[in-house]
């Protein structure tokens, strides 16, 4: 779980914190992985959450590939196979997760196709072998950019048919996520 960044266009709000739906974005992504035997979210210390591990890349803001290796690190060796990589910022994630479990079959991961067809690496499903060759492969993972992580791999593309990995980058973002999230909620 990915929960670190600066939010410059959020005005430097903690954006783990900040709610969709009445929930905030972390809870949204902790919720996604509910029943996994081990969670670690990659986060500055105040988003610590019970039941999880939260760690922080070193040096802070290394950008998501540092988040993800300091997220493998913080996993058991006997640990899980998948690794379920899922930024707090896609409310939605939850609902494609199935898909892309069921759709990493004999591949090295699973990726949503954003809406645009652009590849969501931030919500995906990847083979932990994979992934760890992956980062043994770059000069660092500091600064680099996820792209160069899993250009490499074998992943299945799963297109995004309702809007699920829209992202809360910008306040107008929220407030469209927000207005969208409180309609599925039951009274």
């Amino acid at each position: 779980m990915l929960a670190g960044g600066r939010a410059r266009r959020l005005g430097g709000a903690s954006k783990p914190e900040v709610e969709v739906g009445g929930v905030a974005l972390l809870d949204h992504a902790l919720a996604a992985v509910t029943g996994a035997v081990h969670v670690v979210v990659v986060g500055p210390p105040q988003v610590t959450r019970a039941g999880t591990v939260t760690v922080l890349e070193d040096p802070p803001d290394g950008g998501p590939v540092a988040g993800v290796a300091a997220g493998l690190a913080h996993l058991p060796d006997d640990g899980p196979e998948l690794v379920v990589v899922l930024a707090c910022d896609v409310p939605g994630a939850g609902r494609v997760l199935p898909a892309l479990l069921a759709a990493v079959a004999d591949a090295d991961g699973a990726r949503m196709l954003g809406a645009e067809g652009r590849p969501q690496h931030l919500v995906a499903v990847y083979r932990r072998v994979a992934l760890e060759s992956a980062l043994d492969a770059l000069p660092s993972a500091h600064g680099a950019a996820m792209h160069r992580l899993v250009g490499g791999l074998r992943l299945v593309d799963v297109p995004d048919a309702d809007g699920a990995t829209a992202d809360a980058d910008t306040w107008a973002e929220v407030q469209r996520l927000d207005a969208s999230l409180s309609d599925r909620i039951e009274p």
